[in-house]
């Protein structure tokens, strides 16, 4: 499981319409809070999602009166954004092309990502979120800026 965080002071993703005279709809906006870019590989298991709801979570990306990085985002009552990304785990290393084959398929991902959003909602924080496999627009204002990589294998997980 691989995340990229971002500390935001606020960021929406829209959803695209199909039809090019249809605008786009807002799926999730929040203000201050993490916008996560959340992607899957076919080895994760409910492990690797509570571990990882559990750090960030956990995670202390907020400063204090002093200046310091020391408040949670349930410290600072911030939100959560969470956004499916599969490309998270492209592999750029042969050709021009990214191969995506570390990528969970959709059947697998789908129940993860729920999964997933149900272990963060389960700390009582709120939680907005894109749309699985849509086409989407995500703007963001990232605070700080901080910006952090997590990643999670699954114990002697090995590629398909």
């Amino acid at each position: 499981m691989r995340i990229l965080l971002q500390r935001v002071s606020r960021a929406e993703v829209r959803i695209r319409s199909e039809d090019i005279e249809t605008p786009s709809r807002v799926s999730g906006r929040i203000q201050s809070g993490y916008l996560l870019f959340v992607g899957f590989t076919h080895t994760d298991t409910h492990t690797e999602l509570k571990w990882m709801a559990d750090k960030i979570v956990g995670l202390r990306l907020f400063a204090d009166n002093d200046g310091k990085i020391n408040h949670g985002i349930a410290e600072r009552a911030g939100t959560l954004l969470v956004v499916s990304q599969f490309t998270l785990y492209a592999d750029v290393n042969k050709g021009k092309r990214p191969s995506f084959v570390d990528a969970a398929r959709p059947e697998t991902a789908i129940p993860l990502y729920e999964q997933f959003l149900l272990l963060l909602r389960q700390h009582k924080i709120e939680v907005q979120t894109g749309e699985f496999g849509a086409m989407m627009d995500v703007e963001l204002v990232n605070d700080g800026p901080v910006t952090i990589w997590l990643e999670r294998e699954a114990p002697n997980a090995a590629s398909p």
